[in-house]
């Protein structure tokens, strides 16, 4: 299943309810201010293992709109929109954590 956040950690709790709720299938994009959450000073440890296993990804378009291409937390990948439409075909279910 596909989670999407579009919230930063500092607005809302979506991207903990998110957390919360995954399984071992899930993964996760950063869309909007969401991606503010794949910065290294808001990465949780869970982030960080889910990254590490290539389960976390953000949208090229707003981290670069954010300024923070360069504080991404280590193996978050960036995906540009055709990769938002891989990903959502991929797996099949999508999940909007707003």
């Amino acid at each position: 299943m596909l989670h999407t956040v579009n919230k930063s950690s500092f607005e809302r709790n979506s991207l903990q309810s998110c957390l919360n709720t995954i399984d071992d299938t899930s993964v996760i994009l950063f869309i909007e201010d969401g991606v503010i959450n794949a910065a290294n000073n808001a990465n949780s440890s869970m982030i960080a293992d889910l990254a590490a296993n290539g389960r976390v990804f953000a949208l090229q378009g707003d981290v670069e709109a954010r300024g923070i291409s360069s504080k991404l937390a280590d193996n978050i990948k960036l995906v540009d929109y055709a990769g938002f439409v891989d990903l959502v075909v991929e797996h099949g279910t999508a999940v909007s954590w707003v």
